[in-house]
């Protein structure tokens, strides 16, 4: 099963596009052991209710050799019908890229991953040769800054774009196999808007929602396909630390379930 097929089984089945990013912090916990307990008890919590689960490297990496062991385990604790997003945002030189796709899709198993297209088609093409793993590239990210460059005029075959609609362009290119999609900011409602006007058979992986503020309704209305679907919306925080007690669990499945609700009210 490829991962649109996956993706598209577990919206179906659990009623849900809601991503839950499974980002320990380091400040909170004592050893990587203590984080995949805390990692099952949240999938374990919320399995029933989300669309996809999104790991980011970097809060594994924190942990040193014993992260990677962690970030391993909590992946393979997730259930198989459940796709698995690397949330890693790789992107290097050809060879390099290569060898970044193979310890995500080999070794690591995820479904997915995200990539930086800064380096251009060569170093995102390996992980696009994966045709059963999705690929989303970072075209309009969700943080304050993304500006500094995202929306910096391009001109190129005969257009002045910004250069965030540049990368949505290229990456339709690239989309020969189906399997590419892009990271859009919900705290760019406009943008998101644009780019799925432009774009509408396009994966929207939505993160943003929550701690970072951006506006749930408008990030849903503006960014699904015409069939209510086509949008991952991702939730780190505002899930896994809705509470800090012992309750941890139950109350990130009740954020997830109200998240999950929301959501189905604006589709």
């Amino acid at each position: 099963m490829n991962f649109s097929d996956k993706l598209n089984s577990a919206v179906s089945k659990n009623k849900s596009l809601v991503c839950v990013g499974l980002d320990p912090d380091p400040d909170l916990f004592t050893d990587s052991e203590s984080v995949v307990e805390f990692n099952k008890a949240i999938i374990e919590a919320t399995a029933d209710l989300v669309c996809a689960y999104k790991p980011n490297f970097a809060f594994y990496e924190a942990f040193g050799a014993q992260g990677f062991s962690a970030l391993k385990e909590t992946a393979d604790y997730i259930p198989k019908d459940i796709p698995v997003i690397g949330d890693a945002k790789r992107g290097d030189i050809g060879n390099t890229a290569k060898a970044y796709a193979k310890a995500i899709f080999d070794n690591f198993n995820f479904d997915a991953v995200t990539v930086s297209p800064y380096l251009g088609f060569d170093s995102v093409v390996p992980f696009i040769e994966y045709r059963n793993k999705g690929i989303f590239i970072l075209c309009r990210t969700s943080n304050a800054g993304s500006g500094d460059f995202q929306s910096l005029n391009c001109a190129a075959d005969g257009r002045n774009i910004p250069l965030f609609q540049m990368v949505a362009d290229r990456a339709s290119q690239w989309n020969k196999y189906g399997n590419v999609g892009l990271v859009v900011g919900a705290t760019y409602p406009d943008e998101l808007q644009l780019l799925r006007e432009i774009y509408p058979d396009m994966l929207f992986l939505i993160p943003g929602i929550g701690a970072q503020g951006g506006d749930l309704e408008k990030a849903v209305r503006n960014g699904q396909d015409i069939g209510g679907r086509g949008i991952i919306i991702n939730s780190s925080r505002q899930i896994i630390y809705a509470s800090r007690g012992d309750d941890f669990a139950t109350a990130a499945r009740k954020a997830a379930m109200d998240l999950r609700d929301r959501i189905n009210s604006f589709r």
